[in-house]
């Protein structure tokens, strides 16, 4: 197993394959892994950097080389599919991820006034050149290629409380609108796979067992989502669900995924029986990332493998403001508790 590159090792992990060690990553886009630290080091920085191809490389190319997670991954937030298909976005700050103001659409009935994703303009396309570039410069890095889940994305192109009343009392327009959203989804994860992405991560915040309910959990995100995933063609399929899953655990293992990811809500080892024989991602705490000391850092992330994680990452996106130090202590925890196993 010496010698495995990263590209390789995430591969292998994700498929439950055996690897010299988990690799540790974070994805991108909801799970941003870009830095402050990262943005003075390159001179590129938010917002300009979410919609240059050259500046969104050297981002996640700093990160990579500085010896911080094991692969690049982009966009850096949750709002490109959103705006491109209608939504209006405050881009935010060099503090700040994009976000969206205002939603194009009073109803899931309007879904004949949904705007088609365009893959040739606006910030897709930079996410799809960005990712030819990171190919281009570093050949066996892991690209991980991101999209916002079918049930989230809706919910930002009409008011997400709107969406789930419409969910209930308007099913079939509801279904038909996330179904088309879901189809637009798949265009640009594909175009990210076929640039030279390995992995594409699909992340819910929105169409969560908290937030939905068991039922129409398993009606539209479990659904939704693996329309999504069974439509890519792409060597690693990761999703991540946000919040705790208690009351959706006899559902995750449904999705069509290669590994799930969690955050640290969840404890791995009490939803491996869950999920038998599935790759675990996750789950070590931003806010520790964030604000804690580097040994700390370095001791959850030890936890998070003994508990069982197959790929470490955070939990989730981390705050802009946190260290380098901590992100780079992440990896060397993974190798140094290999080292020693």
């Amino acid at each position: 197993m010496s010698g495995m590159t990263p590209r390789e090792r995430l591969r292998r992990a994700a498929h439950g394959e055996e690897t010299d060690r988990p690799p540790c990553i974070c994805p991108g886009g909801m799970m941003n892994a870009i830095i402050r630290d990262i943005m003075e080091r390159t001179g590129c920085s938010w917002p300009e950097s979410h919609s240059d191809p050259q500046k969104m490389a050297a981002l996640t190319l700093a990160l990579y080389r500085a010896g911080g997670f094991e692969n690049c991954g982009v966009p850096f937030c949750m709002t490109v599919e959103a705006e491109a298909m209608g939504a209006t976005v405050d881009m935010g700050d060099m503090e700040t991820e994009p976000h969206v103001v205002d939603s194009p659409l009073n109803s899931t009935e309007e879904v004949d006034q949904l705007t088609p994703l365009s893959l040739t303009e606006g910030r897709a396309a930079v996410v799809i050149e960005a990712i030819r570039l990171i190919r281009a410069e570093e050949p066996d890095a892991p690209i991980v290629g991101n999209i916002t889940g079918p049930i989230s994305t809706a919910g930002t192109l009409i008011d997400m409380s709107k969406l789930l009343i419409e969910s209930r009392k308007k099913p079939e327009a509801c279904h038909k609108f996330i179904d088309r959203v879901s189809e637009e989804l798949i265009r640009f994860a594909q175009a990210q796979a076929d640039a030279g992405a390995d992995a594409i991560c699909l992340a819910e915040p929105s169409g969560t067992g908290e937030i939905l309910g068991a039922k129409l959990f398993e009606e539209y995100t479990v659904h939704y989502v693996n329309k999504v995933m069974d439509a890519l063609n792409v060597p690693v399929k990761i999703v991540h669900i946000c919040g705790k899953l208690k009351n959706v655990y006899p559902l995750l293992d449904h999705l069509h995924c290669d590994a799930f990811s969690m955050d640290s809500a969840v404890d791995i080892q009490t939803l491996r029986p869950y999920m038998p024989g599935r790759p675990l991602m996750g789950n070590v705490s931003t806010h520790a990332i964030g604000t804690m000391p580097l040994n700390k850092v370095m001791d959850l992330t030890a936890n998070s493998m003994r508990r069982g994680a197959d790929i470490v990452a955070p939990g989730c996106g981390l705050p802009v403001t946190a260290p380098l130090a901590n992100v780079v202590g992440m990896t060397q925890a993974v190798k140094g508790a290999a080292a020693h196993a």
